[in-house]
Formats: C-alpha cells, structure tokens, sequence
C-alpha cells in the first residue's frame, strides 16, 4: 500500500472533526478569540440554532490583511514561538486549529481592522479554499460570520440535534465564557431576539447574578482558601436548594472553563449528610495556579487540564468548599417521616407527665350508612370495567383476577369498611380477610394509565392551579421546555414561557399535587425526563414516557387523609389496566386471609 500526504483540506477536515462537533463548538472558539484580542465588548449572533449563522463581533486589536489571511491556515498563531511557550499558556486559543477546522465545513466571512489602519479588509473562505480578500470600511475590531455549518459534510449536519437541543448546547457556552470576563460586556441574539445582554459587572457574583437569576445568586455562600500550590474562590449554592437536574456547576483555572469529574467528587464529598441523594449543589468555582503547574493541553477543545499535584488541589478544594458551608451553619434537615432516622429528636423522660391519662371517648353509631340511599352498588360496576392491557404493558404476564368487584361483600358499601393507616395504606375487609393497598404505588399505576391514554388517545385532564407558579429554568433548560410543548400539553401540563428564562406552571395533570412546593420540584424533575434524548420504537416509546411522569406525579402527592379520597382513589386503582402491580411489576395491592389474623393471636 503507497503512502502518501493527506491534502490539506482533508487535514482540516479531520481536524474540524475533533475541534468543530456542533454549532455550539464554532461559538465556543469565536468567543475565545474575542477575548484574547483584547476586545471589551463581543456579541454573538445566532440563526436558527447555528445551523444557518454563528457570528461574533468584537472591538478588539483586529488583524492586517496579511494576518487576516494567514489565520486560516493550520497552526497560525502569535501565542507560542518555542516549545517552552507551552508551559505558561494564560490565553484561551494557542494552537491556530480553529479558524483552519471552521473554514474546513462553513462558509466563512472575515471582516476585520487594527486602530492603525485607515480601512479593513473582508476576507472570504469555504470548504478550505480562499476565495478573496477585498479592502472594506469597518470598525476597530473583527467581525467573523460563519454561515451553513456542515454544508459540504451532509452526514455531520444529519447527526446535529433539534434546535432547541442545539441552541442549549450555545447557550451553555456562552456561558462558560461570559462567567470568566465579568469586565467585559457580552450580548447574545438568537433569530433577532435579544437572549442576553450582559453589562459589564463589577464582580463575578455580580455576573453570575446578570446571567443566572437573583434566585441563584441569592442562594450563593463565598467560598476563599489560598495555598501555596493553588489559590480557591467562587462560590457554592445553599444544600436546600440542590437540584435532581445537573446545571450551574462549573470550574474554572486562570480564567479558563473546565472539567474535572475528580474536582467534582472533592466538591460533593463536602455536601455529605447536607444533601439527599440523587441532587447536586450549583456551584462556582475559580482556582487560581501558576501556568506551569497545569497542562491544557491534553484535549483537542481543551476543556481538560491535567494539574501537576491532582490529589493536593481535591483536598484544597474539598477543604474550602466544607469550611464555606460550616461558617454558614448549615445542617442537614431531619426527615420527620422517617421514624428511623438518626437525627430524630428523642422524647425527653419526663414527656409521660405531660400526656393525658386517658384518651377521649367517641361515640359512634354503627349501624348507620349514609350511602344507603345512593341507587345501586357503585362497586359492582368494576365487574365489567377491568381492561386487558396494551400489548406492550409490561404487566400482561401477571396474573389476573376476572372479577375485582366480588371481592367485596354484596351488603356492605366500601366506604363504610375503610381505614386508612399512617396516610399511606388503605385497609378493606374482604369476603376471604383483609386487602391492604399501597398508596403511593396504586398513584403510580393510575397516573399510567393516564398518561398512556394521554400519549396514545389524546384523552387528558388539567387541573388549573389557584395560584400559576413561576419558576426560573435558566435559557437552556428554556428551549427543552419550549422545544416539547406540545409533549405537555397532551399529558396535560399548562406551561407558558415568561422572559428568556423562566416559565409559568398554570396547571398539572389531574392527580399531581399543585402546592407551590411540589411545583418547583416538579420543574426540576420534568427537565430529567425532557433532557433524555434517547428514542426507542414506537409503543415502547410512549410506556417509557408514560412510567418517568406516573412515577413523577406520585412522588409528589400529599397524604390520603380522608375515607372519600381513598375511596375515589381505589375507585381509580381498580378500573386500571392492571391493580395489582405497578409498572415495574411492585405489588400494589395484598390480601391477607383470615387464617392469617387468626395466627397474630
């Protein structure tokens, strides 16, 4: 087999391989090379989720001609003249792979002058090739357009995501940017609309405050701790307010944004007993080190770094984060309806002097029925409601009882034979002992059902909200929302945008809980179900979807207190598809026979 060199644009092209994955990575570039031109304020424009334009405009140093054509080419760069360059990179960009890996899949329009220079000058690429380079009246500073990302690569353009997937992924880049020059103002245009307009801040809590919401910075404690190796500040969320959802978590080293699974272990590591599991802390973090102790670059979009003491900086960091939230005095909460916990508070010996010596009388009237005058047996109409489930229903296989309304006895009405235990199980005699009936997990099953016939039948019911419920998501988690609109509305949800970041709960499903509370953590909730893009085959699609929003809904409901709820509730439960097991095949609903009381005595 000959050998033989790759011609340079197929080199570009590998190359924008590693370097350009999505609209997002061109922005992600643009913004850098902003920053490291000096410029004090940049703008980012943005068509149709960067599939038609990603464009950058600064007031930065600009180029010469000669340097607006030779930024195109493979490794150009002013950062680094000598191999020992490499160990005190303090900008963003510095292997000239950028410019060269766009160029390689868009079409590309330079537009740039230096202060010096009377005129700037356009320069135009595509698919690697220069096309021209025209004099062209122009501020100080570069203006670069990037337009049909992908147009000569249709594979790759196939492969990019919704445009709400795609404008997410651009928004969380632009943030990691903006989060690192507060002194600088950043504006961010999607389709024409102003997303973000950010002033110049006087701190990077002010930033943070500009970008995120009050509601973010407001639960934000400092964090400071300076070494010899490394120096740490920034700043980490209150353990309340810790979210199912991952978002707000950043790290950052010399004004670079990065990732670091081991840092965020040392993080968590000093939330413990702070936060339930499953929920993770926002979180700020800015370690400040000597060039020459880190490597940034091991990875093509040098969003890794490789410190030189990996272990001191965990320790550093787990250190500071603890030593936050203990000057803050924060505690874990005690969990009241866990009877086991460990932080339970304990009775004192004297609480016995305190209680009554006896307990009150009531007096009832056991012969008294007032459904008796209620026509017919409500309960024996489940004789012909019980349904055989879909043919995709995971619970098929279990076994069926053909008749749930024999159950019960044909003189006595349910209602007056129920008892509900600790708002969490209903009790009912039957003709061969006593049914016990999990709450929660009877919610589940009928929140299926409904959510399945919402998914495939369209039939839904909302429940309207007194109070509509506002709730900051930030812009990304914005576009999931707005991107699966019509999802909600079909399941029941009534959501409505509000700004560029928030939305308005005004309504649920019928069976979730519409506290204000339950609402918000809901939203948290909904946005792990929403942000999963994983697809599967139709049916199996919607018995997935249908199984994350029951589990959802019954997570979120209150207590059955009343015999009329409970009634209502196994009312629901025993017109399902299947009453006897949950959707991941839990048993709902056991009976214990006679012959079993009879051995407790």
């Amino acid at each position: 087999m000959e050998l033989k060199i790759l011609p340079g644009n197929i080199a570009n092209m590998i190359a924008a391989g590693e370097v350009v994955q999505r609209p997002a990575s061109v922005v992600k570039e643009l913004m850098e090379n902003a920053v490291d031109a000096g410029a004090d304020q940049i703008s980012v424009v943005i068509g149709d989720s960067g599939r038609t334009l990603v464009q950058v405009i600064d007031n930065g140093c600009g180029m010469s001609p000669d340097d607006a054509v030779l930024c195109f080419e493979r490794h150009a760069t002013s950062k680094i003249a000598s191999a020992e360059d490499l160990h005190e990179i303090c900008t963003f960009g510095f292997r000239g792979e950028a410019l060269a890996s766009i160029a390689a899949v868009a079409e590309v329009t330079l537009r740039t002058r230096r202060e010096e220079d009377e005129t700037g000058c356009q320069v135009d690429f595509a698919a690697s090739e220069h096309l021209s380079t025209m004099e062209t009246s122009a501020p100080k500073g570069t203006n670069i357009a990037v337009r049909n990302l992908f147009y000569n690569i249709p594979a790759r353009r196939k492969f990019l995501k919704s445009d709400n997937v795609e404008f997410k992924h651009i928004v969380e880049e632009f943030s990691r940017v903006v989060l690192t020059r507060p002194e600088i103002g950043f504006s961010l245009i999607h389709n024409g609309k102003d997303i973000f307009v950010l002033k110049k801040a006087k701190s990077l809590k002010y930033r943070i405050m500009d970008l995120m919401g009050n509601s973010v910075a407001a639960d934000m404690v400092d964090v400071s701790a300076s070494t010899t190796l490394v120096n740490v500040s920034g700043f980490v969320g209150r353990p309340v307010s810790a979210k199912k959802t991952l978002g707000n978590q950043f790290f950052f080293v010399n004004g670079r944004f990065f990732r670091s699974p081991y840092l965020h272990k040392a993080v968590m590591k000093a939330y413990e007993g702070l936060v339930q599991e499953g929920v993770t802390p926002s979180y700020f973090i800015y370690l400040e080190t000597s060039p020459e102790s880190i490597d940034v670059n091991i990875s093509p979009t040098k969003t890794e770094v490789k410190f030189e003491d990996d272990s001191f900086v965990f320790q550093v960091v787990f250190a500071a984060v603890k030593e936050a939230l203990g000057k803050n005095s924060f505690a874990g909460e005690i969990d009241f309806s866990n009877p086991e916990a460990d932080d339970m508070p304990v009775l004192g010996k004297h609480f016995s002097e305190y209680k009554a010596e006896t307990a009150p009388q009531v007096h009832l009237d056991p012969s008294y029925n007032p459904f008796d005058s209620v026509p017919g047996d409500t309960w024996k109409s489940h004789e012909n409601s019980y349904r055989q489930p879909s043919s995709f229903d995971p619970g098929q296989y279990m076994e069926r009882k053909e008749d749930y309304g024999k159950l019960f006895e044909e003189k006595t009405t349910p209602v007056s034979q129920i008892l509900i235990l600790d708002g969490r199980f209903i009790l009912s005699p039957v003709k061969d002992g006593l049914m016990i009936v999990n709450i929660k997990r009877a919610r589940e099953r009928i929140l299926f059902d409904r959510a399945l016939s919402a998914l495939t039948k369209d039939i839904h019911v909302t429940q309207a909200n007194m109070f509509p419920v506002k709730v900051e998501v930030g812009a990304a988690n914005r576009t999931i929302f707005d991107e699966k609109a019509g999802l909600l509305s079909s399941l029941g949800f009534d959501i409505s945008p509000f700004g560029t970041d928030t939305i308005v709960v005004n309504g649920v499903p019928e069976g979730y809980s519409a506290e204000e509370g339950k609402v918000r953590t809901m939203v948290q909730d909904l946005l792990v179900i929403l942000s999963d893009d994983s697809a599967s085959l139709p049916g199996v699609m919607e018995t997935s979807m249908a199984g994350k929003i029951a589990l959802l809904g019954a997570s979120t409901n209150e207590k059955v207190t009343s015999t009329m709820e409970a009634r209502n509730l196994l009312d629901a439960l025993l017109s399902s598809s299947n009453p006897e097991r949950t959707i991941s095949g839990k048993k709902i609903m056991s009976i214990m026979s006679t012959s079993s009381v009879e051995k407790l005595f």
